[in-house]
């Protein structure tokens, strides 16, 4: 479970995004960013998730947002899942967890009574001057965009 909280300054992350560029937080100045991590590229709660934000990318770019996914998958994961789906924004394959770990969002879970480490789905909201604006932890994946907007 994540440790920062609303007001927290957004912690600095550098990583490879779907074409092997490097992207910054710094990259985003004077930007607000949905900066949302997900567990694995190709499974029905994260592409019901990419695809709800895809959808109304248009609108979120409008309220001034720019939109980064993070997940623990390869490149070529993402590829995959980019091209697919025709996704407009840009994913960051964190094979190392070190954003996630960062972040706060790689912790235990549990599902069918077993714990195992994971990703713990979490969006952060983080306003033009990298102060994180808000943190929902309860992602509903098919509505998410409204969640954002709000």
């Amino acid at each position: 479970m994540t440790t920062l909280k609303i007001g927290d300054q957004a912690p600095v992350f550098e990583g490879v995004d779907t074409n092997g560029e490097i992207i910054k937080l710094s990259d985003y100045q004077n930007k607000k960013i949905v900066l949302y991590f997900y567990p694995k590229d190709n499974t029905p709660g994260c592409t019901a998730q990419a695809c709800n934000l895809n959808e109304n990318y248009d609108i979120l770019i409008k309220n001034g947002f720019e939109v980064i996914g993070v997940s623990p998958d390869s490149e070529a994961s993402h590829k995959k899942f980019t091209d697919k789906h025709g996704l407009k924004f840009r994913l960051i394959a964190d094979t190392e967890k070190e954003i996630l770990a960062k972040y706060g969002v790689w912790g235990e879970k549990k599902m069918y009574g077993k714990t195992y480490m994971g990703v713990i789905r979490t969006t952060f909201i983080i306003n033009t001057d990298g102060v994180i604006e808000d943190i929902i932890s309860k992602v509903k994946t098919k509505d998410h965009t409204n969640q954002i907007i709000k």
